[in-house]
């Protein structure tokens, strides 16, 4: 039987603390959430491996280096509520719910975002709140939010997501420029999104966030 509590500790010490996430609540909540929950079960055994996780049609789970250097950059607060943009089945919900007051996590995939709240649910997350909907849309009703994090990238980030970040609130979103990607925290000062460069990574674009998605037939 596979010890997985065993390899989530390998990942935390040989990938997460390595990457320079200094973080203690996130570095807690990415040692307890398991992982392996919240992926396929045909791909559970590559849960630990340290890259993105193919779930096809443009999706991944994101590298967990990626999500916890994101998550050390945006350093969410324990009273802050946060939108999940393109949850799949959940773990980064389940971390980011350690670590706010809320979240509240959209997917447009109808067979993830039916199976999503169960996994929450089994793994304690009860303080997420799962939405189906176009990724691109966000969940406009239950802003505006503190932080909001883009779980894959993109070469356009609609406005629509832009508007939803409180003001003194924050964004992050891995752009990708061709095969480079630079993962950025967009800040909210004074209606506008002021954006600084936090590191470099690489994730699939997201379906509907492509270059000029909004002419698009």
């Amino acid at each position: 039987m596979t010890d997985y509590a065993a390899r989530r500790a390998v990942m935390v010490d040989t990938q997460i603390r390595p990457s320079d996430v200094t973080k203690f609540p996130i570095i807690d909540a990415m040692m307890s959430v398991p992982r392996e929950a919240f992926v396929p079960v045909e791909l559970r055994e590559a849960a630990y491996m340290g890259e993105n996780i193919d779930l096809g049609g443009g999706r991944v789970i994101l590298d967990p280096r990626i999500l916890g250097k994101m998550l050390d950059a945006l350093d969410i607060q324990a009273d802050e509520l946060v939108l999940d943009v393109g949850c799949a089945l959940g773990y980064s919900s389940a971390v980011m719910a350690r670590v706010a007051e809320a979240v509240v996590a959209v997917e447009e995939n109808a067979e993830m975002a039916g199976e999503a709240p169960g996994l929450l649910s089994e793994n304690g997350a009860d303080n997420v709140i799962l939405q189906e909907g176009p990724l691109t849309q966000g969940a406009p009703e239950h802003g505006p939010y503190d932080v909001i994090v883009v779980e894959g990238a993109v070469e356009h980030l609609p406005q629509t997501l832009c508007d939803q970040v409180k003001e003194g609130g924050r964004i992050a979103c891995l752009f990708m420029e061709g095969a480079l990607g630079a993962v950025r925290i967009g800040y909210r000062i004074d209606g506008e999104i002021s954006w600084r460069f936090a590191f470099n990574a690489g994730a699939p674009v997201l379906p509907g966030f492509e270059r000029h998605a909004a002419f698009a037939l």
